[in-house]
């Protein structure tokens, strides 16, 4: 594959994730969950807040409104070029969670929003937290536990099995249940636990469904045939008003 036709296919890949990620985004669960994350931040008017793993930037552009200096900072590239399109007066940088362009204790606020999960190493995230906030800066970590995904089916067995191929194919799959011990261990205070589980059953919420069946099938785990027979099921259920998925969101935050 030529250097172009990998350029285009990265591109296809991002837009279809945007598009993922901004029909999750106005789920109304989601909508209070931003919210949540922005109230634990304690914002102080003019501070800095860093969003790490910021994606679009719909929460750096409703930090912004929130009277602080919101700072959005993401490793796609792809993905910083969609948020300054989106928030042409935002600030972006691309930077990973493990080096992030601040001085030490310059930041006043810290949120990553379902990025835990992806990286190999979330202790050096912390850490790295730890060095940017100031004394009594604010850290908050939102994240789904990909282990712990509810699915009506069935075959109580093979969703089992899909859950679970799926989450182990990630960095850090039970990263939001870990998010406690994370920041007790990285020497933050004042360490406070929340779960907001998000119950769906519209059909839109399909998509993830394949997301999950075919990495899993992908991977050994399940064969073409189990695959395709869940999903066929899910998609019966959704036609006649019977699906139903439900994923707990871990909301951690704490004290520098």
């Amino acid at each position: 594959m030529s250097k172009n036709q990998e350029a285009v296919e990265e591109h296809r890949d991002t837009q279809a994730m945007l598009a993922v990620l901004d029909a999750a985004d106005q789920i109304p669960s989601a909508t209070r969950l931003r919210a949540r994350s922005y109230e634990l931040l304690s914002l102080v008017p003019g501070s800095t807040v860093v969003d790490v793993g910021c994606g679009a930037g719909r929460a750096v552009a409703e930090l912004a409104e929130r009277g602080v200096h919101a700072v959005g900072v993401d490793p796609d590239s792809w993905m910083l070029t969609a948020a300054r399109e989106r928030w042409s007066t935002a600030e972006f940088h691309q930077a990973g969670a493990d080096e992030l362009p601040f001085a030490d204790g310059s930041v006043r606020g810290y949120r990553a929003d379902k990025v835990f999960h992806v990286l190999q190493d979330p202790h050096s995230a912390v850490a790295e937290a730890r060095r940017v906030l100031c004394p009594g800066g604010r850290i908050v970590l939102v994240g789904q536990d990909w282990d712990a995904i509810m699915i009506d089916s069935d075959d109580a067995e093979l969703t089992r099995t899909i859950v679970h191929a799926r989450a182990d194919l990630l960095g850090t799959p039970r990263a939001g249940r870990q998010y406690r011990n994370l920041l007790l261990d990285g020497g933050f205070d004042d360490v406070t636990v929340e779960v907001h589980t998000s119950v769906f059953t519209d059909p839109a919420m399909l998509s993830l469904l394949t997301r999950l069946a075919e990495p899993a099938c992908t991977s050994g785990a399940v064969d073409r045939d189990q695959a395709d027979e869940w999903l066929a099921e899910q998609r019966r259920r959704a036609e006649g008003d019977r699906f139903l998925l439900a994923i707990p969101f871990f909301v951690a935050a704490a004290s520098a």
